[in-house]
């Protein structure tokens, strides 16, 4: 029997062969660009092998045909927001196990979420479509308010993100989402987008909601049948920059036992009012005065290292899960006894200072030094064009340590991030 991938996360391939395999099952990935797995590709166990289809994976008869030549199909994966829907519709056409695609269609729609939980009494404030340009303020400063948050309705990757404190502010990034409204809708990153990526357009409607003040939570989570387990919490941590770029993550946060638990049941809460029934879902929230507010709600695994950790402090592969749901069956996961045994970890994010084409690393051979287990991720390799840095786009790779607490590990990450430095050759250096 064989279980398929539609792209993946730009990490866990290995882990995700590792479970199909000890399912008794093949494992294969189709990909348009499969320079986004190189790293995956280049270490993975060969008995535990990833076996790869090049296939244009934006064209469904292409892909609808790469599937028709696998022998004895049993489930398709995809742990991708840009792969989704079609995913979704893919399944349900070949009667293999999957989500409802209208369901997944809800959670792809960051704003008709954002209305739909309002409407529950889940979330304090609503979304409100907006026009791309500057004209457009004197609406949102009427309907949500200052300081407001601009996004579109489809992104990944923290693209296409304004935080807006006040007037001037607002219409300044109106007018560069009207910029941006006139490119080509694309993808890509190391969060949820996966395989290949474009440079411009917005993906998706541009809306307005309120600003939430606090600390950024990640709650990772996993659902069947409508019941959901939490099974940790990941600190985040964002730059300065008007365009959120995500810096840090550690895993797993120490909060009181209440309210671990009274998170647990509000994310059980928001994906049942949000139509996510079966898998996991990694559920970004603010931690408010109120309590917590949702930022977005991502039907998959956590992206870039989130898995990853989870893996290491829980001491289990979570992609097994992965694999059960896929096959239509109760993930384990779901009612195993949930001891982080391992360590915590901690991930920061290697950003070019500017555009331009990757040489390599500077400081990579010194992270040894650093206590933690400190491991390297790349994400991008020498010769690739960086075009953008103002978001996920621009990371170049990661570095991950480990401690007994997520606090420790985090200092530890950062210490050592810090003394690895993207080599760029620019444009102005020929």
């Amino acid at each position: 029997m064989t279980i398929a991938a539609l792209e993946a996360l730009s990490f866990g391939l290995g882990r995700t062969a590792r479970a199909a395999h000890a399912a008794g099952h093949r494992f294969v990935l189709l990909t348009g660009d499969r320079s986004v797995y190189r790293h995956e590709l280049a270490t993975a166990d060969g008995a535990y092998g990833v076996d790869v289809i090049d296939v244009d994976t934006f064209d469904p008869v292409a892909v609808r045909d790469a599937l028709a030549s696998l022998p004895d199909l049993a489930g398709l994966i995809n742990t991708t927001d840009t792969w989704s829907v079609p995913a979704a519709d893919l399944a349900q056409e070949l009667g293999l196990p999957g989500p409802d695609p209208e369901a997944v269609k809800l959670l792809r729609d960051k704003a008709r979420v954002r209305r739909t939980l309002h409407r529950a009494g889940l979330s304090a404030g609503t979304a409100v479509e907006v026009e791309p340009r500057p004209e457009s303020a004197e609406l949102v400063r009427e309907a949500v308010g200052l300081p407001a948050v601009l996004k579109v309705s489809a992104g990944t990757s923290s693209r296409d993100v304004w935080i807006v404190h006040d007037y001037e502010g607002l219409r300044a990034a109106l007018g560069e989402a009207e910029e941006r409204a006139g490119g080509v809708n694309g993808t890509g990153g190391v969060g949820g987008a996966g395989g290949a990526g474009g440079a411009g357009g917005l993906n998706g409607d541009l809306f307005a909601e309120p600003f939430l003040a606090g600390p950024l939570y990640s709650a990772e989570t996993l659902s069947w049948e409508g019941h959901t387990r939490l099974l940790g919490v990941l600190s985040r941590q964002t730059s300065r920059r008007p365009a959120v770029r995500e810096e840090a993550a550690a895993f797993p946060v120490a909060l009181p036992p209440g309210e671990l638990a009274a998170i647990e049941r509000w994310v059980g809460e928001v994906l049942a009012a949000a139509g996510h029934e079966q898998g996991f879902a990694h559920v970004e929230f603010v931690l408010t005065r109120s309590g917590p507010e949702l930022v977005e709600i991502n039907r998959r695994i956590g992206g870039a290292l989130v898995a990853e950790a989870m893996c290491r402090t829980l001491d289990v592969n979570v992609y097994e899960a992965l694999v059960d749901v896929t096959l239509g069956r109760r993930p384990r996961l779901l009612d195993a006894p949930l001891r982080p045994t391992g360590p915590a970890v901690a991930f920061v994010l290697v950003y070019a200072d500017e555009p331009g084409v990757l040489e390599g690393w500077a400081g990579l051979e010194g992270l040894n030094a650093f206590p933690g287990e400190v491991g390297w991720y790349p994400v991008r390799a020498a010769g690739d064009t960086v075009r953008h840095v103002g978001d996920q786009r621009g990371c170049t790779g990661m570095v991950l340590a480990e401690a007994p607490t997520a606090e420790l590990a985090q200092h530890r990450a950062w210490s050592a991030a810090t003394t690895v430095r993207p080599v760029m050759k620019t444009a102005e250096r020929g």
